[in-house]
């Protein structure tokens, strides 16, 4: 080994076969049907691998409150044993051979009677974890939603910037020809010709541009849903998407909704719950424990002894005891662990009051972007009107020998750049309501969410 070369351990041949053996969950999503963002989103909560690991971290913890409760039981331990003796056995003057047959089915039998607490802090420990992880596996399911969402939006985005690409490239094709055309009627001169040639270049880059693009888009949404970026998936255009055109609630209702929903905020106040259990457990190791311990033996005999008969003999033994044990000095130790877990109940309210802030700055946010893209979305539109009776001024004037190619040119770009503003802000109309609903947690309620992987 070397600190300057790459480390190849003998094990890493198996370790790369067993690599390649991991198994993908890809599904097939046929190429000819449409697919919705709700029919998108039911997909990736059905096979994105993220929901599945906190779906079996739940049910993990969902055992470890089965084991904790367990602790409210005595334990009882059965063994049989069966054994077989041969000796010779020496009697007045002479030896005799003894062969002596025992069974025994012993019981053990162990039951904590009282602790003072420490047994239901630990319920109550497993109880509040699992409740955490049950608002983890929502959270998951939340963020899962939201990344579907944002990329299904960015190829809307993407796929819109390339019809606006190309259709950009066909007013640079019109813009082109009629320059040729003015050339041969002696109207034109040949750097208007060059420079039209060069806007059609330009477009045409462009829309390559926008191609390469909607493939890196459509890569993102496929790995969103859990399958290989190779799966092609269909998605409704933007056109047919209605979105509304202003918000119903305000932002004091949006904070409230996010406050009452969010799961990861749920799962902060479900751990101060926990630590408030291991404040419990702390307390009850101040008192003593009673125990009780009792562990029957049902024996039977059998045994003979040389020119005799077998003889048998059955007994019932065993012993009960109980004990109370209780620590008198074990060198602060117990104060410590106290005081850590009051300190630990302290750390999980106040992670508990950084989330809320956050939470309360996250729907600021989203809500004062979404009234922003709806402006936005107000004066794209009115851009792209502008842009388009200005292009078709101008080519028209062109034509008439009234406006210069320069000048036909200038108005088929800013209608090209108009045509992208138009869609970048209706995806973005789209993606800020994407947004707030992440932040307020609406996407994961009852009437919109699920509830297994």
């Amino acid at each position: 080994m070397s600190p300057n070369l790459s480390w190849h351990p003998s094990q890493e041949s198996s370790i790369r076969d067993e690599a390649k053996q991991v198994a993908s969950e890809n599904f097939t999503v046929n190429p000819a049907s449409t697919c919705s963002l709700a029919e998108l989103i039911d997909l990736a909560e059905s096979h994105n691998p993220e929901t599945r690991v906190a779906w079996e971290r739940a049910r993990s913890l969902a055992d470890a409150l089965g084991v904790a409760r367990s602790e409210l039981y005595p334990t009882l331990v059965a063994v049989a044993l069966s054994q077989t003796s041969r000796q010779q056995a020496f009697l007045t003057s002479s030896f005799y051979r003894q062969v002596v047959q025992s069974s025994d089915l012993a019981f053990d039998l162990n039951y904590t009677i009282l602790d003072f607490g420490g047994r239901s802090g630990r319920i109550d420990q497993a109880k509040a974890r699992l409740l955490a992880s049950d608002f983890s596996f929502n959270d998951t399911h939340r963020r899962v939603i939201y990344k579907i969402e944002t990329a299904y939006y960015l190829l809307l985005n993407a796929i819109g910037q390339e019809e606006a690409a190309r259709a950009n490239l066909a007013n640079a094709n019109a813009v082109q020809q009629a320059a040729e055309s003015a050339l041969k009627n002696g109207l034109a001169t040949l750097p208007d010709v060059l420079e039209a040639r060069s806007a059609v270049a330009e477009a045409a880059y462009n829309v390559q541009a926008a191609i390469g693009a909607e493939d890196v888009a459509r890569g993102n949404l496929a790995t969103a849903l859990g399958t290989s970026p190779l799966q092609t998936i269909p998605v409704q255009p933007i056109d047919q998407i209605s979105t509304p055109e202003g918000i119903e609630s305000s932002v004091d209702q949006a904070i409230d909704r996010a406050l009452q929903q969010r799961p990861d905020l749920l799962k902060e106040v479900a751990e101060i719950r926990s630590a408030d259990a291991r404040v419990k457990e702390a307390k009850s190791a101040y008192f003593p424990t009673l125990r009780m311990h009792t562990s029957p033996d049902l024996q039977s005999l059998y045994a003979r002894q040389q020119t005799m008969p077998w003889g048998h003999t059955a007994s019932l033994d065993g012993q009960i005891n109980f004990s109370l044990g209780w620590t008198v000095f074990d060198g602060g130790a117990r104060k410590h662990t106290l005081a850590q877990a009051q300190h630990e109940v302290q750390a999980a309210r106040a992670q508990a009051m950084v989330t809320r802030d956050q939470i309360e700055n996250g729907v600021w946010t989203a809500y004062s972007d979404l009234k922003t893209a709806f402006r936005q979305r107000e004066a794209a539109a009115a851009l792209l009107d502008a842009a388009t009776q200005s292009y078709d001024a101008a080519i028209q004037s062109y034509h008439y020998g009234v406006r210069s190619l320069l000048d036909v040119t200038e108005a088929q770009k800013t209608l090209a750049q108009a045509r992208s503003t138009d869609v970048l802000a209706r995806t973005q109309v789209l993606g800020a309501l994407a947004d707030l609903s992440f932040q307020t947690a609406d996407s994961v309620q009852p009437a919109s969410g699920r509830h297994q992987p």
